[in-house]
C-alpha cells in the first residue's frame, strides 16, 4: 500500500486527519448539554438518558477487535471513509425518532467511531516519517478535544434556538468537513474503494516486537488514563456543587476546564519531546494527574488549578500511550492488533468507571473514598505508561546500535 504522503504534502494529511478526529468525540459529549429536554420529550429515565453516553464507550471496548478486521479486510483508507459514513448515518438516525430509535443511532455512532479510533493512529504511524509521529498525534488528540470543546459549547444554545434533535444532528457539519477533505485529500479511488491489506513482515503469525510486557504496560496505562478521564468527567461537576457550594452553572462551566486544557496537553507533548525523554514526560503527566484527586480531597479551595493540571495530563496522557504504540510496533499489522488490545481493554474500564465512582461515592458518603479510586487508577497511568515508554525508547536504542535484544524478550 502507498503512502499517502506520497500524493499529498505532509500538512495536507495533517489537516485532513485534524478535521476527520473532530468528529470523533464530539457526537458523544453533545448529548449532556440536551439532555434535559431530549429525556422530557422522549420520556426516557435518567438511566436511559445516561446509556446515551455511555454506550459509545462501550463499544469502543467491545468492537475494537471487529474494527481491526475491518481495517485488515478493507485497507486504511476505506475504513476512514466507513468511520465518517457511519457516524453520520448515526447521527441523523439519534434525532429522527423515539428512544428506541436514539439508542440504535448511539450504536452506529459508537461503532463507527470505534473503527476510527484504531485506524487514524495506523494512518500516522505509515503515512508519516518517524520524527513527525509524535506531532501528527498531538494534532489528532487534541482535535479530539477541541471537537468535544465546540460541541459543549454550542449544544446548549443550539438546542434553546432550533430544538434538541436539530442541535444533535449540528455535529454532521463537521463529519462532512472532514468527509469531504478525505476524499479530496486521498482521491475517490483510494477513498471509497478497499486496498489490499498490509502483509506482516515475519512469516506466519508476527511476534510483537518488544514483548508481551510492553503491550501489558501500554493496556494497563490507557485503562487507569481512561478510567480516570470518565470518572472526573462524570462526576466534577456534581463534587463542585457540592463542596465549593458552586451553581449548577458555575460547576459546569468550572469543570469545562478540564476538557479544554486538554489541547494544551495534546499539543505540548510533541514540543517537550523534543529535549525530554518520553519516560520523563509521563512521569511528569503522572504528577500532573495525580493533583486532581490529592489537590480535590486536601485543598478544593484550589480546584481550578487541580482541573487545570488534570486537563494538560489527560490531553497528554493519551497522546503518550499513542506515540507508544506508534514506535513499539514494527509494522502496520502489529500495530493493529496492538492498538486494538489496549484500547478495547482501555475502555472497558473506562465505561465502569462512572458507576463505579458513583457506588463508592453512595457507600461511603462522602468524597474522599471516590477520590482514591481515582487517585488509584492514575498511579496505574502513571506507573504502567512510564514503564513502557521507557522500554520501548530502549529498545529503539538497540536497534539502532545493533544491539541484538536480551533472551526472552
Amino acid at each position: 500500500m502507498k503512502a499517502l504522503l506520497r500524493r499529498r504534502p505532509g500538512w495536507v494529511l495533517l489537516a485532513c486527519i485534524g478535521l476527520v478526529a473532530l468528529s470523533l468525540r464530539g457526537p458523544i459529549v453533545a448529548i449532556a448539554p440536551a439532555v434535559g429536554v431530549l429525556r422530557r420529550e422522549l420520556g426516557m429515565s435518567s438511566a436511559e438518558a445516561g446509556l446515551l453516553t455511555s454506550i459509545p464507550v462501550l463499544c469502543f471496548a467491545l468492537a475494537a477487535p471487529l474494527a481491526a478486521l475491518v481495517i485488515k479486510r478493507f485497507g486504511a483508507e476505506l475504513a476512514i471513509t466507513l468511520t465518517l459514513l457511519g457516524v453520520l448515518v448515526g447521527v441523523c438516525v439519534r434525532s429522527a425518532g423515539g428512544a428506541g430509535v436514539a439508542m440504535v443511532g448511539t450504536v452506529l455512532i459508537g461503532l463507527a467511531i470505534t473503527l476510527g479510533n484504531i485506524t487514524v493512529p495506523l494512518i500516522i504511524r505509515r503515512d508519516f516519517p518517524q520524527h513527525r509521529h509524535a506531532t501528527a498525534t498531538g494534532v489528532y488528540t487534541a482535535a479530539l478535544n477541541i471537537g468535544s470543546m465546540l460541541t459543549s459549547l454550542l449544544t446548549a444554545p443550539l438546542a434553546d434556538a432550533l430544538g434538541w434533535r436539530l442541535a444533535l444532528a449540528a455535529s454532521a457539519v463537521f463529519i462532512v468537513a472532514g468527509a469531504v477533505s478525505w476524499v479530496a485529500a486521498i482521491g475517490p479511488r483510494l477513498a471509497l474503494r478497499a486496498s489490499a491489506p498490509e502483509q506482516s513482515k515475519e512469516p506466519g503469525r508476527p511476534r510483537l516486537p518488544g514483548g508481551r510486557w510492553i503491550v501489558a504496560g501500554l493496556t494497563a496505562g490507557f485503562a487507569g488514563q481512561a478510567f480516570a478521564y470518565y470518572g472526573v468527567t462524570a462526576w466534577l461537576p456534581t463534587y463542585l456543587s457540592e463542596v465549593t457550594d458552586m451553581t449548577a452553572v458555575q460547576a459546569g462551566a468550572g469543570s469545562s476546564l478540564f476538557q479544554v486544557l486538554a489541547i494544551v496537553g495534546g499539543l505540548g507533548v510533541p514540543l517537550a519531546a523534543r529535549r525530554l525523554r518520553t519516560a520523563t514526560i509521563a512521569v511528569v503527566l503522572g504528577i500532573l494527574w495525580a493533583a486532581v484527586p490529592l489537590g480535590l480531597l486536601f485543598a478544593p479551595g484550589l480546584w481550578w488549578l487541580w482541573t487545570v493540571a488534570g486537563g494538560i495530563a489527560q490531553g497528554g496522557g493519551i497522546t503518550t500511550i499513542f506515540i507508544g504504540i506508534i514506535e513499539f510496533a514494527h509494522d502496520n499489522a502489529a500495530a493493529g492488533r496492538i492498538s486494538a488490545v489496549v484500547q478495547g481493554v482501555g475502555y472497558g474500564f473506562g465505561a465502569l468507571s462512572a458507576t463505579v465512582v458513583g457506588f463508592v461515592h453512595t457507600a461511603a458518603g462522602s468524597w474522599p473514598a471516590p477520590l482514591l479510586v481515582i487517585l488509584a487508577a492514575v498511579l496505574a497511568f502513571a506507573g504502567c505508561t512510564t514503564f513502557s515508554v521507557r522500554s520501548i525508547a530502549r529498545r529503539a536504542g538497540r536497534e539502532r546500535a545493533g544491539v541484538p535484544e536480551p533472551a526472552g524478550s
